[in-house]
């Protein structure tokens, strides 16, 4: 009767089969509920579409896969499977697939957001498509989608990375005015980029003074990516002439600028001027990051200035800073090379404990130092570097640790 009326009351058969288990029960009083259990099949659980996309590796079934979830917001609102999955075709070569893929998504419901054509664009741009990506810029309208600067600058973004210059220029020019968008300050540093990565600098300079005469004020960035791309290539009158045309406009450098300024100076030689600089950023006011240290480090080191180089370490130290990778390999290369081991060795130490491992060469001149003076403390410290070398991940190559073994056996 107890069965009946749970039947009557709820009507399913997942109760029904629970009422009668539970009747059986109560009237036999034999079964154990171990015994009930184990007559249940058990349920099967679907693996989660984001798993099983991150463990696919056929490009093909990877496809098939996403397209089956192209409403799943679980999966198409999640960015890194978006762009993993984006990335795993094109490295298959497969770009029909990230087309039908990219292409599907505009004609639904999320085409309709600026945001989420962006990442179209700049997913077609991570896959070398960068047609696709212009095109999906032009399209936008067509899936009743705004378009704002964001998008022309994603677009714009993407179009760089061609190093197609009358494209640049054109889109640059000419879109704007098509579809009453105003470029900004993002605009014209994505083009300056742009060409300075490509060589054209006087094209560069030229884009920052007609932006100007439109009312769109160069900043920090503008300038610092000018300056350094005359400095790489040797003109220094020019980038001093930007520096003080920035300085003069009421644009105050950053430490980005004055890094780039002193690695200037340091690859000419002028280490004391770097260090001056390093001091001017301190007095007004611009704290120096582990960059700026490194490389006035670094011009004393080439300067054969130890003692200055250590005292810059110190200050390093002193500001609350650890050394980084950069400055330990720095530090240890031309400490060894002026025979000054001990000191060497101390930081190749820490260095490596931090699983931070300087140059073969470096090391192979630091255990060469050790070793020649031949006493059983340097014989130690060498053997413990190899100890510490054999700990390194990824590891270093076999014919690697060959070569500092054999220092030490010829020792």
């Amino acid at each position: 009767m107890l069965a009946l009326r749970l039947v009557r009351r709820f009507g399913t058969a997942s109760h029904i089969a629970a009422a009668t288990a539970i009747a059986s029960s109560g009237a036999a009083g034999k079964n154990s509920s171990k015994g009930l259990v184990s007559k249940r099949k058990p349920l099967k659980v679907d693996e989660p579409a984001l798993i099983k996309l991150k463990r696919e590796r056929n490009p093909e079934k990877l496809f098939q896969l996403f397209k089956e979830n192209a409403h799943n917001k679980v999966v198409v609102e999640n960015r890194f499977v978006f762009e993993d999955t984006v990335s795993r075709l094109a490295g298959a070569g497969r770009f029909d697939y990230i087309e039908n893929l990219l292409e599907h998504q505009k004609t639904l419901p999320q085409g309709r957001r600026e945001g989420f054509i962006i990442r179209l664009i700049m997913l077609y741009g991570k896959a070398g498509m960068t047609q696709h990506a212009v095109n999906t810029f032009y399209d936008m309208h067509l899936y009743g989608c705004p378009r704002t600067i964001k998008s022309f600058n994603a677009a714009l973004k993407v179009l760089t990375q061609s190093r197609d210059l009358k494209a640049i220029e054109s889109f640059l020019w000419d879109v704007p005015e098509k579809f009453s968008i105003n470029i900004d300050i993002l605009s014209v540093n994505t083009v300056i980029s742009s060409f300075c990565e490509m060589g054209i600098l006087e094209k560069a300079y030229l884009v920052m003074v007609e932006m100007e005469k439109l009312g769109i004020t160069p900043d920090v960035f503008t300038y610092t990516t000018l300056i350094s791309a005359f400095y790489k290539v040797n003109r220094w009158q020019i980038g001093d002439g930007l520096w003080n045309l920035m300085v003069g406009k009421g644009c105050m450098p950053n430490v980005a600028t004055f890094n780039v300024r002193i690695q200037f100076l340091v690859n000419v030689g002028l280490a004391w001027e770097a260090n001056k600089l390093l001091l001017l950023m301190k007095h007004i006011g611009i704290t120096p990051d582990e960059v700026t240290y490194n490389l006035v480090i670094k011009g004393f080191c080439r300067a054969e200035n130890l003692d200055m180089a250590k005292r810059i370490y110190s200050a390093l130290r002193g500001a609350g800073f650890k050394p980084n990778a950069k400055i330990y390999q720095t530090m240890i290369h031309y400490l060894s090379r002026a025979g000054e081991f001990d000191l060497a060795y101390s930081m190749c130490r820490d260095s490596m404990q931090k699983n931070w491992f300087p140059s073969l060469d470096s090391i192979k001149k630091l255990l060469e130092g050790l070793c020649k003076d031949g006493t059983e403390e340097k014989m130690g410290k060498a053997r413990f570097l190899i100890i510490l070398a054999k700990k390194k991940i990824p590891p270093f190559s076999s014919d690697a640790l060959n070569v500092m073994q054999s220092i030490i056996a010829c020792s």
